[in-house]
């Protein structure tokens, strides 16, 4: 038996909508220009405080307080989907291995999000920043969530689709798995360990690797 570490965004669900959508509504807000949400995908993965600077906004952390309006107060948040066949292999997964979250986006969203979509239920435990940016960095967060779980990392895998998800991996000493639905297309995950193009395939290659 050996340790899972799942991405949320882009690698369990499908948040574009509810994520691009509350970013436009806050950049219009402060009556800012808001590119189309098709041009909004890169903010899905890294912390959103990051991307309203990349984006250029003058008071990032304003931006961001009218973002979570949107996200979280107007359900911004449950505006997203679980990826087809991804409870089929969290069920077959997690027969034989603990699972645990780690996302970029701060657990108070993300066990709401997991408890809404039944897919809390498959976890050990749910890592994610905190709402004051603590932890926003992701190789920060593994580190800490291996504190807390007392896991060796030689015997621990992390699922994602972003190369924060990759770097964070190697930066702890964990095999990195990319999967090809989420939102890494312009990422570099050529050095991950395994990349798959179906969930179906996530059972096989996690044996594999925690045999």
């Amino acid at each position: 038996m050996g340790t899972v570490f799942w991405d949320l965004d882009g690698t369990l669900t499908d948040p574009k909508r509810g994520i691009t959508g509350s970013v436009v509504k806050a950049l219009r807000e402060l009556g800012l220009d808001a590119p189309s949400p098709d041009n909004l995908e890169w903010v899905i993965g890294p912390a959103l405080l990051w991307s309203f600077e990349k984006l250029g906004t003058p008071d990032p952390q304003t931006a961001l307080e009218h973002y979570r309006v949107f996200y979280e107060d107007k359900g911004g948040m449950y505006d997203c989907t679980v990826y087809d066949r991804i409870p089929e292999a969290l069920t077959t997964i997690g027969a034989r291995h603990v699972m645990h979250i780690a996302t970029a986006k701060p657990h108070a969203y993300a066990r709401k999000i997991t408890a809404h979509f039944g897919l809390s239920k498959f976890m050990a435990q749910e890592f994610g920043p905190e709402l004051d940016g603590t932890r926003n960095d992701k190789a920060e967060l593994l580190a800490y969530a291996l504190t807390q779980t007392g896991d060796d990392p030689a015997h621990c895998i992390m699922i994602g689709d972003r190369h924060y998800d990759l770097n964070a991996a190697r930066a702890v000493g964990m095999k990195f798995v990319a999967v090809a639905w989420g939102y890494g297309g312009a990422d570099d995950l050529s050095d991950a360990d395994a990349h798959v193009n179906t969930p179906g395939e996530l059972p096989g290659i996690v044996d594999q690797f925690l045999a």
